[in-house]
């Protein structure tokens, strides 16, 4: 069976539309292939995007360390049912050079959501600028009818719908889910991963762990101190720990409604450090 067709132009784009869209940064692992699954699934065909962004990277972060490798995750898409991956070069996406695409990542109107103070722009200020510039223009050149996101970077896929419903040329594309995939250990699969040093698995496994202690709380606060407490016993830097609204991301008083726990913690070691974040949705309490 042969692989997935490359295309690396929006030219190359310019006859295919509609289908589903599958946006990465590569180092596909099982979450991204469930989303390309959950792609095929709706009967058109599947594009999945490999790109690894640095608008949405600031100094001092990750960018040079996040694991590449094109030719196996073609394999790996193509096994999952993906019928294109489009690898755009970084001059592709940001024609107007690195500086002036920084630039517009952080002149990007971005939707409330995306800076709801006590979570992502608080520890990564340039982070959703970066995200919301690419993905419009991902889908500039993809033009799909679907798209999905998975649900582990939770307060993304909220950005990303709250920007579609905002801009009437992206708005007939329909934003969809995806489940959070884990390990058998309960560690939500994230690319990232792959940095852990095995020996410090067992501190990383501290946010599932977070999450599964204060899923029962009978109050936000509560949920909150005991995530927070968690997270220090595995000797992990909080970055925030909070229950919130899922939609807004707005703070909650109390369990009776829907609400989302959500973790952003850092793992550090001698010579190394990730970052990882996590979600889950909290008892009702009626």
């Amino acid at each position: 069976m042969s692989g997935p067709e490359i295309i690396h132009t929006p030219d190359e784009m310019a006859n295919l539309s509609g289908g589903a869209f599958v946006p990465t940064m590569g180092a596909l692992h099982e979450g991204h292939l469930s989303l390309i699954r959950q792609a095929r699934d709706l009967g058109g065909p599947v594009v999945a995007s490999i790109f690894v962004n640095p608008t949405q990277f600031a100094p001092g972060e990750d960018f040079d360390a996040y694991p590449r490798g094109l030719e196996q995750d073609v394999k790996l898409a193509g096994e999952a049912g993906c019928d294109i991956v489009y690898a755009p070069s970084a001059s592709t996406m940001y024609p107007e050079g690195p500086e002036a695409a920084v630039s517009a990542a952080e002149s990007f109107t971005l939707p409330r959501v995306a800076t709801e103070p006590g979570l992502e722009d608080g520890d990564r200020p340039r982070f959703f600028g970066g995200v919301c510039l690419v993905v419009s223009r991902l889908f500039k050149h993809v033009r799909p009818a679907h798209a999905i996101f998975g649900e582990k970077d939770w307060q993304q896929l909220q950005v990303i719908s709250a920007m579609v419903a905002a801009d009437p040329e992206l708005r007939p594309i329909k934003v969809l889910p995806g489940r959070i995939v884990r390990d058998p250990d309960g560690l939500a699969m994230s690319s990232r991963n792959l940095r852990i040093p095995r020996e410090h698995r067992d501190r990383a496994l501290g946010i599932p762990r977070a999450l599964q202690v204060a899923h029962a709380a009978q109050h936000p606060r509560t949920a909150e101190r005991l995530m927070r407490e968690t997270l220090e016993t595995h000797d992990l830097e909080v970055g925030y720990a909070v229950v919130r609204d899922p939609e807004t991301l707005g703070e909650v008083q109390d369990f009776t409604e829907p609400t989302r726990g959500l973790i952003a913690a850092t793992l550090r070691w001698d010579g190394g450090e990730v970052r990882l974040i996590d979600n889950r949705a909290m008892t009702i309490w009626s």
